[in-house]
């Protein structure tokens, strides 16, 4: 299964800083060796329907649950794929976090999602008081099911521990694939064999000298990039550190 590499820029880069990074991408990318796909601000996404190589997908930070109507501010998932996306974000912790999004809400953002075509990113994952605990497996897997009510077979899940993120602590390689090998059996449960082709990303502080051996994980397919995806420079580091 081919590696993802899903680049979170979160609220950074106006659109010609967008074009200026699609462009060192255009000239820097020679051979993809992962699928490489740019979840940016929606502002950012015509410019970058416009200006990435053809071997970079993008696609949104956030869909809005509901098909379309008087929901000021939000972005349908239909007009995310009239761009041109191909996935969409959804749950991220700091949606959940400064948002109050709940796990129904999650899935039914990801409903509207794969109804319109896009793939959606289910994020989950736990803070530092419940790894502390040792409940980090169970939290999680409780975050996972709830997130997937109604949800096809067509996503990806993104496991990423909110104590790891933009701090720069990394849960080892073993941490990460001990969750993904529980997500992978909870998934199975829901989507018997089809589970085995959904791809499962760690995000938390990845970065060129870690994605390797990250990745190199049975069950980790790949990685939801924050800071090091704001840097072409960084971008083109991992996608050869996956060759």
């Amino acid at each position: 299964m081919q590696n993802l590499l899903a680049l979170n820029w979160k609220m950074n880069k106006t659109p010609a800083e967008a074009k200026a990074w699609a462009q060192e991408m255009r000239v820097g990318l020679t051979q993809p060796n992962a699928e490489i796909a740019v979840m940016a601000p929606a502002i950012d996404l015509p410019t970058l329907a416009a200006e990435l190589p053809p071997a970079v997908a993008f696609g949104g930070q956030d869909v809005s649950q509901h098909e379309a109507g008087a929901y000021t501010g939000e972005i349908s998932a239909a007009m995310l794929a009239e761009l041109g996306a191909k996935y969409v974000v959804v749950g991220h912790s700091e949606r959940r976090e400064y948002h109050g999004e709940t796990d129904a809400v999650v899935a039914a953002k990801a409903v509207q999602a794969q109804a319109n075509g896009l793939t959606p990113i289910i994020c989950v994952g736990e803070g530092l008081e419940v790894r502390e605990k040792g409940e980090h497996v169970s939290y999680t897997l409780g975050q996972l099911r709830g997130s997937l009510s109604g949800v096809g077979a067509g996503l990806v899940v993104a496991y990423e521990p909110v104590w790891a993120i933009g701090t720069g602590k990394t849960a080892t390689a073993d941490d990460a694939e001990e969750i993904a090998a529980a997500i992978r059996e909870e998934l199975r449960r829901g989507y018997g064999d089809g589970a085995d082709s959904i791809r499962i990303l760690y995000g938390g502080s990845v970065k060129p000298d870690n994605i390797a051996e990250i990745c190199g994980k049975p069950n980790v397919n790949g990685a939801l990039v924050g800071g090091a995806s704001l840097k072409s420079a960084d971008v083109l580091a991992m996608n050869e550190a996956l060759k």
